[in-house]
């Protein structure tokens, strides 16, 4: 399945998020809940280095340049136009 950088930036985004939730649950005395949410974050960064490498294919790029793009715009929010 074929993604844009708009799709793939989202999906960086629910991965990243997922990682800060197993982090913190990382110090709490729940590790049942740590480890669902540590394995959540892997398969979502899993599935974005795919789409990534797929994506990066397809549009004949480096695969570094277009995971840099995509943590790049997940990370750094432009501002609203307006």
């Amino acid at each position: 399945m074929a993604h844009t950088i708009e799709e793939l930036v989202d999906m960086q985004r629910t991965a990243d998020q997922a990682h800060a939730t197993a982090q913190a649950l990382r110090d709490q005395d729940d590790l049942p809940a740590f480890e669902t949410a540590w394995q959540a974050w892997r398969d979502l960064a899993q599935d974005v280095q795919a789409a990534v490498r797929e994506h990066a294919k397809e549009q004949d790029k480096m695969r570094a340049g277009v995971e840099l793009e995509v943590k790049r715009k997940a990370r750094h929010r432009e501002p609203a136009e307006g």
